[in-house]
């Protein structure tokens, strides 16, 4: 297997981890204040991944200079966390998927802003094909709501923590200093539960613990060490052997991912126009994996 397949395969892992996010989320979003889980979630995350930095490339006093950067990455990360289990309480976890796969387009406005990259055609086409899908999956594959633009709540809390997702991405290469991945990730997860924490400070102390539903465990569990530590190491991994643009098209498998979790789970799977925009999405990443240049 090549370098480039590794990276491939990362992502899928990658794609398929994160779509599990939405399909438990939306279990126990309902049961659990949003900025109470995803504080124990990082807490839990910064743990597991601080171990691992330790181990993998040690921890240098000199990653930690200019803290308030971890802060603002981390305030970025734990708004977009508890904006998407705030969203999941009445979105549909396909639906927020699809929320999900704007992020691209997002991220390119911010890059532009922030670091004056620009896209290229092919990546242009495959964003506004991977947009339009989504969209027809938000609006549930119904034309009226579609062009009344009659966008649920859910949808639109979502939608701003994908904006706050979508600064992060640009932020991380205007605020590195020449950290490591994984140390400057773990950095970010310690700002994130350190304002998650305060944020929910009262909540916290207040949570009937013991009668939480086993689904929300399963949750922070779930987030915890796979969606959050361990998505982490795998798109670092593959960051090093796949362009940007490779990287983000698999934005576009989540909501794919995310109807095959909720088949799983026994939620049913999504009605054929739906899946419409689903299959839209899938083409948006066919055109971002093509090679722009021969070779």
């Amino acid at each position: 297997m090549t370098e480039a397949m590794k990276g491939h395969l990362a992502m899928l892992c990658f794609s398929m981890l994160i779509a599990g996010s939405f399909a438990l989320g939306s279990m126990a979003a309902n049961h659990i204040a949003p900025t109470v889980l995803n504080a124990v979630r990082f807490l839990a995350a910064a743990v597991i991944l601080g171990i691992a930095a330790h181990v993998v490339a040690g921890i240098p006093r000199k990653a930690f200079a200019a803290p308030w950067r971890y802060l603002l990455l981390g305030g970025s990360m734990g708004l977009y966390f508890v904006l998407m289990f705030e969203g999941l309480k009445t979105a549909e976890p396909v639906s927020a998927a699809a929320v999900f796969t704007l992020t691209p387009i997002l991220s390119g406005v911010f890059g532009y802003l922030l670091l004056r990259q620009v896209t290229t055609g092919r990546m242009a086409l495959a964003l506004t094909v991977g947009a339009v899908g989504a969209l027809w999956v938000i609006f549930d594959a119904s034309w009226q709501d579609f062009t009344a633009f009659d966008v649920g709540r859910g949808e639109m809390v979502y939608f701003w923590g994908c904006v706050a997702h979508a600064v992060y991405t640009p932020m991380v290469r205007l605020l590195n200093r020449g950290e490591k991945p994984v140390v400057f990730s773990f950095g970010a997860l310690v700002g994130a539960a350190l304002l998650l924490t305060a944020a929910a400070w009262p909540d916290l102390r207040t949570t009937d613990w013991a009668a939480l539903p086993p689904i929300v465990w399963i949750t922070i569990g779930y987030t915890a060490l796979l969606a959050t530590a361990l998505t982490t190491v795998l798109l670092q991994f593959a960051s090093l052997r796949l362009p940007s643009a490779k990287v983000m098209a698999y934005t576009y498998l989540t909501p794919t991912w995310v109807a095959c979790w909720q088949a799983a789970l026994g939620k049913g799977v999504p009605p054929g126009m739906v899946l419409l925009g689903v299959g839209m999405t899938v083409v948006a990443l066919v055109l971002l994996l093509k090679d722009e240049h021969p070779g």
